[in-house]
């Protein structure tokens, strides 16, 4: 666990590294940011998100850092820890955001050094705009955050990880191995962005705006999307996606059967087994 005395580093400072560090600033840390823009060091310095801030790994600078927050993409997130490491502070507890887990948590805790901890996290919360100036610690009030340890993980670095979530308002948060994670991330994430994604390719729908209701609107949120960060995230998680996207697949493919050969009571039967299931989501 850590107290207020601890400082804080975001590295990334996009929406959700500037939304980490309006969290723990407004908590009473101190907050640090290392991100290549200069422009969003300003605008977090100016608007109260962070202490202090730099455009370039320093060592002098890093070392002062009892806990480190990562929010880059996967693969940029790798070669920082890879290039970087030698400069942060001996016994520093380093953490993430990333959306898939596998492909990221093994490989940093194979290249770490002993004297530090990587455990993986990931908030299940966001928007459709990106960057600093969008930064908005509310977003995290309620939501779903999951902690992904390994048996490499000390119970000291578990529970810190967890307080992270409680610090920052998380409604609930869960337990879930790096392999459970991205499979149910396979689902209830990257899934629905290609459907999402698909549903905009189906056809041209500027012409469409005019007469769209809400059930395309909800259906169609995410399809405003980050293609560098989404794409990486689908191939890094290949495996698992591609076995989620094979079950929609032959769903769809059942009710266009069923639509076919005009079956009543399959349409029916289905209708009512996703209306059961949302009903038990909900109350969930």
């Amino acid at each position: 666990m850590f107290d207020r005395k601890e400082k804080i580093l975001i590295v990334g400072l996009g929406l959700i590294g500037g939304s980490y560090a309006q969290g723990f600033r407004r908590a009473g840390y101190y907050v640090g940011a290392v991100t290549r823009s200069q422009e969003s060091i300003d605008y977090a310095l100016e608007n109260g998100l962070i202490d202090s801030g730099t455009n370039r790994p320093d060592r002098e600078y890093i070392s002062k850092f009892d806990l480190i927050v990562f929010s880059l993409y996967p693969k940029t997130l790798l070669s920082w820890i890879k290039e970087n490491q030698a400069m942060i502070r001996p016994g520093a507890l380093l953490t993430d955001v990333t959306g898939i887990k596998c492909s990221v948590v093994y490989e940093i805790q194979g290249m770490l050094r002993p004297d530090l901890e990587f455990i993986g996290a990931h908030p299940m919360a966001g928007r459709e705009v990106y960057g600093v100036k969008n930064a908005d610690a509310d977003i995290f009030v309620g939501a779903n955050y999951i902690v992904t340890p390994t048996l490499s993980n000390t119970p000291a670095a578990i529970e810190a990880c967890s307080q992270v979530g409680r610090i920052l308002g998380f409604g609930r948060i869960v337990r879930l191995s790096p392999e459970e994670h991205d499979e149910m991330i396979g689902f209830l994430s990257q899934l629905t962005h290609c459907i999402a994604i698909a549903l905009m390719n189906s056809r041209e729908t500027e012409h469409l705006a005019q007469y769209t209701g809400d059930s395309f609107r909800d259906l169609t949120r995410i399809a405003r999307i980050n293609d560098k960060m989404w794409s990486e995230l689908f191939l890094m998680n290949k495996k698992a996606l591609l076995k989620e996207m094979d079950l929609f697949i032959e769903q769809i493919k059942k009710i266009r059967d069923a639509v076919q050969a005009d079956d009543l009571q399959l349409l029916q039967d289905m209708m009512r087994k996703s209306t059961e299931r949302r009903i038990c989501f909900d109350k969930k």
